[in-house]
């Protein structure tokens, strides 16, 4: 490859009459371009990286050199990052304290390098063992004693952070701040003054430690730096998994930054053609205290644009707010950027337009602004961070906030009060007891998900009546008094309707309660609880309690534990069979086995059985391969349910696809063919898979309209079943079926009350009043309902589970 790219500019010639050869080379671009920033080519060029030996010979005489390809010239990969570190390391300055850890494993298992940065060790113990648990505890005390100056020698946490590691300069911008604050005594930058004046900012860097503590976390996906992807390797895009953490590489960046609770965080980013600094246009997330964040957010995106232009050929830099109507809102909270905000972060995201040196220095420089800016305003952000748990901890309701909360005609609209209520709930209660609660194991893991975000969590220790309902011992409550109760509440209220905006980036509905399918009651009764709870330090899931001693028993298919322990069996040729109708205690779709079997694998699931009365309709099941031809989202899914996956249609018994990707003669053998959301939909439409099958979405081709629905639900069916007849179901491309043909059944449809939409952005969502979301015609199973979405649609996944069982 090297010898078809390099060539003579100037032919070789003696110089001068002595034997000294001279010549000229030329490189050719390996790719016909400078932008090497289109994921087409990011995805190749590291199989050219690396030394390469450049020869010239004539004759006997040969002279030969190393070259190095690289990218530009300060890529690390990551196998060179954590000796690069090392290095840094060993030529800091005496006296500085550095930490390195692995915060964790990347699914491939490559660490999650680490460092912390700070004057001394004492300086990180005070603030990790002091001032962080201050922080949330008690945040009026700490503003008290920095007010009075009785809290001495305090340091505030700043973070820097790279989620997609094929925008590269992330990485080794981080590389290069970490370098320049650990080995150097002062470091310079340019930059303007509110005239547009060019002035030069030095920071003494014994100073900036004084002040602050370093967090570097080099890049959030090991494995995206080494194949150089975006996403991780199960095809996930962290930067949309950082609320809903089904990704092991998320809940580590979650259970870190939640220990540290930063003041600042900037994840780079790359590539708008634009240099593009948060914080971003409306709408907003109406649980951030959003008056306070703005109060630093700003400023300190125009000091790093600024430092980012006048250091480099770039010529001008962009804050959405301030220059984009709509398109990149923060209403998600899924942006490593937009969650550390519920934390109390200035969160930005830095978008640099290249991939080149020059784009590297651009966020170098916007790093060093960003130091700076905290340091200049380290007591202002520190008191409107702890402003922030403030209203928290005293359930304040803030209405400063409700100026930054505008509808898309500009309208201040505030948070969704009911008139003369707080906009937070007192308590959210999740039962455990199975007469409150229809998915106890989702529950406990909800509460696992809370503690890991950093979120209080106590455990009732007596029945505790409010209204109408007595809530058990043991029951979990999560008081809203908290300084993270903006978080909480983004999980766990029934979220927002924004369709009325023309564009939105992202989606925006979280709704655990409603996405992983468990129970939780919104209790607005002050003091219910006080007295009554003690605090959960960890969670132990619930175990397997088998009734009587009969001799077959109905796993009732309740939850996703149901699923996989019946894989198991099937993979291990165990029988079992599924009920096809409703008997004494099972429903449509429940399973049976042996209680030989079922004693085998209750220890490794949370299975709610009865015994079987041997009455009812029943079919052996068998273990059935799998094709998945979609996303890699939805192979996820599989593997995590315990299906057998075979990689070629050829192979399988059942084609699952989210993408569009299966051809008719793919399914000429009567294979299964299940098909998943918009794209599926529309391959159907065009092979005519279904004949006299129709589907409808709204606004052209967007396939990113998103809504929680009302939705009517079939009782007599393997597929629907074990669901309820009302339930809320999640939509995240768009799409809806109009025609059902002859001879296949409705699954689901969408209830025609008027208050049908819950939550998300649909612009013209009407359309969707009554209209079906999913058919089965036996061989063929369409969902418009997403159940596969990111991983985080788990309520759904047994409705893909039954479908693959039919």
């Amino acid at each position: 490859m090297i010898t078809k790219v390099i060539t003579f500019s100037q032919a070789p010639k003696y110089v001068n009459g002595t034997t000294k050869i001279q010549a000229k080379i030329k490189f050719d671009l390996l790719y016909g371009t400078t932008d090497l920033s289109p994921r087409s080519v990011r995805v190749l060029y590291p199989a050219l990286l690396g030394n390469y030996e450049l020869k010239a010979w004539s004759g006997k005489e040969t002279a030969s050199t190393t070259m190095k390809l690289n990218v530009y010239d300060s890529y690390l990969t990551y196998d060179e990052l954590k000796p690069e570190i090392d290095k840094i390391t060993t030529e800091a300055k005496d006296g500085r304290y550095i930490g390195y850890q692995s915060i964790g494993k990347s699914v491939e298992n490559r660490d999650v390098h680490f460092v912390v940065l700070a004057k001394d060790k004492a300086s990180v113990d005070q603030y990790l063992n002091e001032i962080a648990p201050l922080k949330v505890d008690n945040p009026a005390e700490l503003q008290k004693k920095l007010k009075d100056g009785s809290l001495e020698d305090y340091k505030i946490p700043v973070w820097f952070n790279n989620i997609h590691p094929d925008e590269a300069q992330g990485v080794d911008a981080i590389v290069e701040l970490f370098r320049l604050f650990a080995t150097e005594n002062e470091v310079a930058y340019k930059t303007t003054d509110a005239k547009g004046v060019e002035q030069t900012i030095t920071i003494p860097v014994e100073e900036a430690l004084d002040n602050l503590i370093f967090l570097f976390n080099f890049t959030q996906n090991p494995d995206g730096r080494v194949h150089n992807l975006r996403r991780n390797v199960n095809d996930f895009d962290l930067n949309r998994d950082n609320a809903y953490q089904t990704q092991i590489e998320t809940q580590i960046m979650a259970q870190t930054m939640s220990k540290w609770l930063p003041i600042s965080m900037i994840d780079f980013h790359g590539y708008y053609k634009e240099f593009v600094i948060e914080p971003c246009t409306p709408p907003h997330n109406p649980n951030y205290e959003y008056d306070l964040l703005m109060d630093g957010m700003i400023e300190q995106a125009h000091a790093m644009g600024k430092a980012g232009v006048s250091n480099t050929k770039y010529d001008s830099y962009l804050i959405p707010l301030e220059g984009w109507e709509d398109k990149f809102d923060d209403a998600t909270p899924s942006y490593t950027s937009t969650y550390s905000m519920f934390l109390g972060a200035l969160g930005h995201t830095v978008e640099i337009p290249d991939l080149n040196q020059e784009s590297y220095h651009a966020l170098v420089y916007t790093g060093l602004a960003a130091v700076k800016y905290n340091m200049d305003h380290k007591e202002k952000l520190f008191n409107n961070q702890l402003e922030i748990y403030k209203r928290g901890v005293s359930s304040e309701d803030n209405t400063k906030v409700d100026q930054w909360l505008i509808n898309a005609k500009r309208e201040v609209i505030g948070r969704d009060r009911v008139e003369g209520q707080n906009f937070f709930p007192e308590y959210y209660v999740l039962p455990v007891d199975q007469k409150l609660q229809k998915n106890p194991l989702e529950a406990h893991k909800m509460v696992e998900y809370l503690l890991r975000n950093g979120v209080k969590v106590e455990q009732s220790t007596e029945a505790v009546t409010v209204g109408n309902v007595t809530y058990p011992a043991g029951s979990y409550v999560v008081a809203m008094n908290q300084a993270l109760r903006g978080f909480v509440n983004t999980a766990l209220f029934n979220g927002t309707d924004v369709s009325d905006w023309a564009e939105m980036y992202a989606e925006i509905v979280l709704n655990f309660h409603h996405l992983r399918g468990f129970d939780r009651a919104e209790i607005r009764t002050e003091g219910a609880f006080a007295g009554k709870t003690s605090k959960v330090e960890k969670v132990v899931l619930p175990q397997t309690t088998v009734p009587g001693q009969a001799t077959s028993y109905v796993i009732k298919n309740t939850n996703n534990d149901a699923i996989k322990a019946v894989n198991q069996l099937l993979n291990a040729a165990k029988s079992v069979s599924i009920t096809e109708d409703n008997g004494t205690g099972y429903e449509y779709g429940d399973f049976v086995v042996s209680a030989v079997d079922l004693h085998a694998v209750k220890d490794a699931f949370y299975l709610q059985v009865v015994p079987f009365d041997n009455l009812g309709k029943t079919r052996e099941l068998k273990q059935v391969k799998v094709a998945n031809v979609g996303s890699g989202q939805t192979k996820f899914v599989l593997e995590q349910l315990g299906f057998t996956l075979v990689k070629s249609s050829k192979d399988a018994d059942v084609i699952v696809d989210d993408a569009g990707k299966v051809k008719k003669d793919d399914l000429a053998s009567g294979k299964a063919y299940i098909g998943i959301g918009k794209s599926a939909l529309e391959n159907v439409t065009k092979q005519n898979l279904l004949p006299g099958f129709k589907y409808s979405q709204t606004a052209g081709s967007r396939a990113n309209h998103e809504g929680l629905v009302k939705a009517n639900i079939i009782q007599n069916s393997v597929i629907t079943g074990p669901y309820n007849n009302n339930e809320l179901l999640y939509v995240a491309t768009g799409s809806w079926i109009t025609q059902v043909p002859e001879g296949a059944r409705a699954l689901a449809k969408v209830s025609t009350d008027k208050d049908f939409y819950l939550a998300g952005w649909w612009p013209g969502n009407e359309g969707l009043k009554g209209q079906t979301l999913a058919i089965t015609n036996g061989q063929i199973t369409l969902f418009a309902n997403d159940v596969t979405h990111k991983a985080h649609n788990q309520f759904a996944y047994r409705m893909l589970a039954g479908a693959i069982f039919q």
